[in-house]
């Protein structure tokens, strides 16, 4: 039993849905070696562990807006072709072990964070200025970024070994 085993309504059905997607994206790579997740299977900058990588510091920096807003937001823009490879040395096992540290952590503030509660977001060209979102939204953005990333990963991973793991 987890900590968020007694949610229902709007929380559980929000992080249960993030909890799929997360689910799609991890039985993709599920059988990878380490250098067929580092490496790349098309044109695009793109592997399957880097998508792992992205996507676990992605959830972890909207939730840190998600408690307390843009300024608690790590700066991502230093090196942001970098969030998609992984870095040598790393292991696939290591960055799925990053990825469930992260999921517990949001999992734990869906159960407790008012979903209600709205943050300006941080200036960037994609946004408008002077907009801003509640928790629920940052949710949603989670579990589309999630679901988008794990398509990309599915087509490296056809593009590696054929498997396809959502078609």
């Amino acid at each position: 039993m987890t900590s968020t085993d007694h949610l229902d309504g709007e929380r559980a059905q929000l992080l249960e849905a993030l909890r799929q997607r997360r689910a799609f994206l991890r039985q993709t790579v599920d059988g990878l070696t380490d250098a067929q997740a580092a490496g790349r299977s098309t044109v695009s900058e793109l592997c399957p562990g880097g998508l792992i990588k992205h996507v676990a510091l992605i959830e972890q920096g909207w939730m840190q807006f998600a408690v307390g807003g843009a300024e608690a937001m790590p700066d991502a823009s230093s090196d942001w072709a970098g969030q998609f490879r992984m870095a040598d040395g790393k292991t696939l096992s290591e960055l799925l072990d990053d990825y469930s540290r992260v999921a517990a952590v949001t999992d734990d503030l869906v159960a407790t964070l008012d979903l209600d509660l709205p943050h300006p977001l941080p200036p960037a060209p994609w946004f408008a200025p002077g907009a801003g979102w509640s928790v629920r939204q940052v949710l949603l953005h989670l579990i589309g970024e999630t679901a988008q990333h794990a398509g990309h990963a599915d087509i490296l991973r056809e593009a590696i070994d054929g498997h396809k793991t959502m078609g």
